[in-house]
């Protein structure tokens, strides 16, 4: 039986679930990872997953249950607070279960729905320390893919999927757009072992994440579930602001105390605390880059992408990794659709299958963009908390109302 050569490239959440589906229902595929192995790099904090977009993807993945047992109720908790410190909206006196009923988004460590994903997969699938340097293309009628690393060569592939995010080496095949500044700067800070050293920082962010929006600003404080707290201090600031602001940040003590008194200086004391003193174990300068929103490519045999090699977008309306996993599951979808036709047409039906995949995925994404391109209007206005505040308000009347009708009618 003839059946395609999967490249996918990238261990990402989307590359590694596009990869589980499909062995999961007998199609194999080799994933290319650029990292030396699953433990060189931070994963980052924790990531809530929507019932119709990531979950959805786990239950077909068969990994549900795995997500359910390590997933974090507790941090879909909120509070919302202005620059001066007022507290405007705060469900850390909610019980889990009215949180998790009225979102079903629960959250989860990056890390470990990574782990999930990798230990799922067929032993060997990932071949790690891969630095793709370029992809070409053989010549038609039937058209093959090489792929060209800095340790040597992979040939004969049908398929090539680019899950390998921002400045993915496969979306030159498809569109020469590059990623660009969204005009938001991220420092990137934490504190470790949080119920010992830092229990004021942990009173201070709640059970789950603590949010300040303002005019060119943001800080937002996160639970992880690994005894850290996550802080990212963002700024609205030009694209060489990191290296022409005159802060040197491998000093990065001094340069926490220059940041939150320079930047912040006019915020609460408790917001200058969190950002100079309490969150002091990392610092890490994140520059926002961003795809132009709606961007689409012609098609291409054997070629396409996911995740944020497709749809780059900032975190400011929480969806990345939700779409990455909704793009995973449409493709895979799409190419077991054909399982029995790859015999007959090899090319064709890959090709039908990207069509039907690439159509819906253009439009997810050009939704998730928008949405994302608002959030960061949001994030960073002096109304911001306001704007979220009686956007949850709302929410909370209309399951209010709900709520009676239902019991009205019983």
């Amino acid at each position: 039986m003839s059946v395609p050569h999967i490249a996918i490239i990238g261990a990402g959440p989307g590359g590694l679930t596009l990869a589980r589906i499909l062995q999961h229902n007998g199609m194999q595929c080799t994933i290319f990872e650029l990292d030396q192995d699953r433990s060189t790099r931070d994963q980052g904090g924790i990531v809530d997953l929507h019932p119709e977009s990531g979950q959805l993807a786990l239950r077909e993945a068969g990994l549900f249950e795995d997500f359910q047992k390590h997933s974090l109720p507790a941090a879909e908790a909120m509070r919302l607070i202005k620059s001066d410190g007022r507290i405007f909206w705060d469900e850390n006196n909610v019980i889990d279960v009215e949180i998790s009923s009225s979102r079903n988004r629960p959250e989860i460590d990056r890390a470990k729905l990574r782990d999930i994903l990798l230990d799922s997969i067929q032993p060997g699938s990932v071949q790690w320390n891969r630095k793709l340097v370029r992809v070409e293309s053989t010549s038609a009628p039937k058209v093959k893919y090489n792929l060209h690393f800095t340790d040597g060569l992979e040939v004969g592939f049908d398929l090539v999927v680019g899950a390998d995010g921002a400045w993915s080496k496969v979306r030159p095949l498809l569109t020469d757009q590059l990623p660009f500044y969204s005009g938001i700067t991220v420092i990137d800070l934490k504190a470790v072992e949080v119920s010992g050293r830092k229990e004021w920082l942990s009173n201070f962010t709640g059970r789950g994440s603590c949010f300040m929006f303002d005019e060119g600003r943001a800080l937002v404080c996160q639970q992880n579930g690994n005894d850290t707290i996550r802080v990212y201090a963002a700024v609205r600031q030009p694209e060489t602001w990191v290296k022409d602001c005159g802060i040197n940040w491998e000093q990065q003590d001094q340069a926490r105390e220059i940041f939150a008194e320079r930047y912040f200086g006019d915020c609460h004391d408790d917001i200058k605390r969190v950002i100079a003193i309490e969150a002091s174990d990392g610092l890490i300068t994140r520059p926002l880059w961003m795809l132009p929103v709606g961007l689409k490519w012609p098609p291409r045999p054997g070629v396409t992408l996911l995740g944020d090699a497709a749809h780059l977008m900032t975190p400011f309306a929480g969806v990345g990794v939700n779409v990455a996993l909704a793009d995973a599951l449409g493709l895979a979808r799409a190419l077991l659709k054909r399982k029995d036709s790859f015999e007959a047409d090899l090319q064709g039906s890959l090709a039908d299958a990207l069509q039907e995949y690439e159509g819906p995925m253009f439009a997810r994404a050009k939704e998730n963009m928008e949405k994302t391109w608002a959030g960061l209007q949001h994030h960073f206005s002096a109304d911001g908390i306001d704007e979220r505040v009686g956007r949850l308000r709302r929410r909370a009347k209309q399951r209010e109302e709900a709520g009676n009708k239902n019991a009205s009618s019983q």
